[in-house]
């Protein structure tokens, strides 16, 4: 993997449901300065964690899975684990913070 992708309402069963092992979803939006500030420490995990997948989801542009998560700060980070909530984080987390937050759901 490595590289961080993005993916829709009409994409979230595929991308991210249907997947097995580890999906980390970040839900973000273009006018939020946490999210920008994350982004470049997302695109870097993506490459050190290449047995998790990555993917952005847009919630100006995706309302219908923000809301079905109970979206309500961004930047939101849920792991999701064959499919399932593993772990949310709300707010932006350092590069250390985020590493953690990958490594303990792969425990």
């Amino acid at each position: 993997m490595g590289a961080v992708g993005q993916t829709s309402d009409s994409m979230f069963q595929a991308d991210v449901l249907d997947q097995k092992g580890l999906v980390l979803v970040d839900f973000w939006a273009p006018w939020c300065g946490p999210c920008r500030q994350l982004a470049p420490l997302i695109d870097e995990m993506a490459k050190e964690f290449t047995d998790v997948k990555f993917v952005k989801l847009n919630t100006d542009e995706n309302p219908h899975t923000a809301q079905n998560y109970r979206i309500s700060g961004i930047p939101t980070l849920i792991l999701f684990k064959d499919g399932e909530v593993s772990k949310v984080e709300v707010g932006a987390l350092n590069r250390d913070g985020l590493k953690k937050l990958i490594q303990d759901a792969k425990n």
